[in-house]
């Protein structure tokens, strides 16, 4: 084999599965066209819109550049794949009893409103598209979701239940200011080295309004509410409690 025939192998295999995995995909998710209700489904042929709150953008890329991706995942794998829809903590919440089933399957409209898909590169922690719904739902006891969040960024391992937690502190998100006049409602429940209240600093506020806005919980067009034939959710649509 000449040299000439191994180089254009060997660009012709590279370059296709660039193709295929980078350029492909690339225009279009630049394109997404929208997708309607569905009338006979949901009771209403309306485009699907989908929701995201806080400060998307912006929490993104502290999420990006604080590396979260290298430990978690943000994407409900079809049950082809995997059994991340039939988990309840991943996939959405489950309440048989109330005929409430969120679980679906990711879908590209799920990443709206940002520049990268944080899918993720493995799962050395938990995967957090459902994030603000295990949190409002089930960790935040007491005291806002907002509020929950800010605590475990600061220090993951504060209570006792997640004392083995892997998860690095992000103190560099917070600062310490003397307190003038009531304190700020995003205060710690703990104070600074003079006494001073820790608060969040911008990009803290947008990291956690970003993993707040983590949540599929809205109600989809059936060509994305995937159902497994075996155990079939009761209805994806209904809101969490």
């Amino acid at each position: 084999m000449s040299f000439r025939t191994f180089f254009l192998s060997l660009s012709a295999s590279f370059g296709v599965a660039w193709l295929a995995i980078v350029i492909v995909p690339y225009f279009e998710m630049r394109s997404i066209e929208p997708v309607a209700m569905g009338e006979e489904a949901t009771g209403t042929n309306a485009v699907y819109i989908p929701k995201r709150a806080g400060r998307v953008a912006d929490g993104s890329q502290v999420y990006a550049a604080n590396g979260c991706y290298l430990c978690h995942t943000q994407l409900i794998r079809p049950d082809y794949a995997g059994n991340d829809v039939f988990r309840s903590d991943f996939a959405g919440l489950v309440n048989k009893e109330e005929g409430i089933d969120t679980r679906r399957e990711s879908n590209v409209f799920d990443f709206a409103g940002e520049k990268f898909a944080h899918i993720g590169i493995n799962r050395m922690g938990p995967d957090l598209s459902n994030l603000a719904v295990r949190v409002e739902a089930t960790y935040a006891k007491g005291i806002s979701a907002e509020q929950w969040l800010y605590r475990y960024v600061y220090n993951p391992r504060l209570e006792p239940a997640r004392s083995h937690s892997n998860c690095p502190s992000f103190r560099f998100l917070f600062v310490e200011k003397k307190v003038t006049g009531n304190p700020s409602n995003e205060a710690l429940p703990f104070k600074g080295d003079k006494g001073e209240e820790i608060v969040p600093n911008s990009e803290g506020r947008a990291l956690v309004s970003y993993l707040l806005s983590l949540k599929k919980d809205n109600p989809v067009p059936p060509v994305f509410d995937f159902k497994s034939t075996e155990e079939s959710p009761t209805s994806a649509a209904t809101p969490a409690p």
